[in-house]
């Protein structure tokens, strides 16, 4: 027992490095993440006392217990037996799949991420690139809504700053948990989004298996209070309408819901429009080529910034005018009841977003021009002003005081991105142009009666 043993100094130094791991992993990581842990859930106490909703237990529950919770539950347990028969494959590969699946769609939310990076991002992003406007009646909506229920947020799609200006919004009043496309499934983008309580769903997958996984995720995360937004039409809409609702993320939900359960499921419509949508041309291109290929490049996203901080850094305007967000009347899942169909419930939300659309000046002035061969300064002002006058109040983006002002930024702002041009103190649309000013205009085309044909048109995909 007293024996000397010797051994070479790289075997010495392999079992001391063994040594080392092990001590680490079983008696100090424990401890760093107690401390660290403790001191989560006492800063997150702190913060739940100043939202209006409260982070629910369920959004801070380890990412590992939610995979772990999700793979074993009974549903996905029969939809794993049900694809080791139909794929003829041991039952234990088939697990497998679903833990690779859920380990893809579960976020890892982090409350410090969300609360002091992510929202403080957001909204140096938000003012950074556009006047914000958010309805009167939007806190009145959000405060009318029931403290025990889950919110879910249900807007339509017109860019990617649309994630943006609703956490910006929210941020106050609870986190929000987001479905994102496979867009944001590159590192390290991906990281951050799941730290930011984002869930990843694999649009074009028919896997009755992932539908699955996903549900069940959807369902429980509903269950247990988490906040949620998504966009019914499944993408950015590529011609600047309200495109007809995919039924996947509602079904979801619809089919989980319990009427006498202790939570109910509140939908709350998010209409979101711009004076100016960032991804415009490329969404145009997309729609003219027939396909969803949006081939942004990185060095323009690179050379857009750079050019925007400069323009900061020398006290020039910065922004591309204003974006208007406006809450509609909310839907009580339970109070619509059960005989409510899935595709009903999505055309019913869908209409409540178009009606409460903020009109802006941009989509006015755009969709005085269509259709006129040329028309006078003073008259293209006049009508635009027209069109605020025309919609019901909650849908005006500004006041009667500062609605010439935003007129002429709308005209300025068309003309100095080229795409209308005055000759002879006539307004004209240059050639070749139509079609972006088509994209805007046909955001608030369906308050007009000149543009019955396009409400029909809305009325007739949403229902299909």
């Amino acid at each position: 027992m007293t024996q000397t043993v010797q051994l070479p100094l790289w075997l010495f130094v392999l079992i001391m490095l063994f040594a080392a791991v092990t001590a680490l992993s079983h008696f100090l990581l424990p401890s760093v993440r107690w401390f660290f842990r403790r001191r989560l859930e006492r800063a997150v106490k702190r913060l739940n006392t100043r939202l209006k909703r409260p982070i629910e237990p369920f959004k801070l529950a380890r990412r590992y217990d939610m995979i772990q919770r999700l793979i074993y539950d009974p549903e996905v347990t029969r939809e794993i037996v049900n694809y080791a028969r139909e794929h003829k494959v041991p039952e234990n590969v088939a697990f497998e799949k679903a833990r690779v699946y859920a380990r893809e769609i579960v976020p890892s939310f982090s409350a410090f991420a969300y609360f002091s990076f992510a929202i403080r991002l957001t909204r140096l992003l938000a003012n950074f690139v556009y006047r914000i406007e958010s309805s009167e009646t939007n806190n009145e909506i959000f405060n009318e809504i029931p403290k025990d229920a889950t919110v879910v947020f249900v807007m339509n799609h017109r860019s990617n700053m649309d994630y943006v200006l609703v956490t910006y919004l929210a941020a106050r009043d609870s986190a929000l948990s987001y479905a994102v496309g496979e867009w944001a499934r590159v590192w390290p983008l991906s990281w951050l989004i799941k730290s930011l309580g984002a869930y990843f769903i694999r649009r074009r997958s028919r896997g009755a298996l992932y539908r699955k996984v996903l549900a069940r995720y959807v369902q429980m995360a509903t269950e247990g209070g988490v906040n949620q937004a998504f966009y019914p039409e499944g993408g950015l809409s590529l011609t600047g309408k309200l495109q007809p609702p995919k039924l996947g993320l509602m079904s979801y939900l619809v089919e989980g819901f319990d009427p006498e359960g202790a939570r109910d499921v509140v939908f709350v419509p998010v209409a979101i429009n711009y004076d100016r949508v960032l991804e415009d041309v490329v969404l145009i291109a997309a729609h003219e080529r027939g396909d969803r290929r949006f081939g942004a490049r990185i060095s323009v996203v690179v050379g857009f910034i750079l050019r925007k901080l400069w323009q900061r850094m020398t006290f020039q305007e910065t922004r591309f005018g204003t974006a208007a967000v406006a809450f509609g009347p909310p839907l009580s899942l339970r109070a619509a009841g059960s005989e409510m169909e899935v595709r009903e419930l999505s055309k019913e939300l869908m209409s409540r977003i178009s009606g409460v659309m903020p009109v802006l000046a941009v989509p006015a002035v755009c969709h005085v021009l269509l259709g006129r061969d040329g028309i006078g300064d003073a008259a293209l002002r006049e009508q635009a002003a027209a069109l605020f006058d025309a919609v019901p109040q909650g849908n005006r983006s500004v006041d009667a005081e500062g609605r010439a002002l935003e007129i002429s930024r709308g005209i300025e702002g068309l003309a100095s991105r080229k795409l209308i041009e005055q000759r002879d103190g006539n307004w004209y649309i240059v050639a070749g142009k139509q079609p972006l000013l088509n994209f805007y205009a046909n955001s608030i085309a369906h308050f007009f009666k000149s543009d019955a044909a396009a409400a029909k048109d809305f009325s007739a995909t949403a229902g299909s």
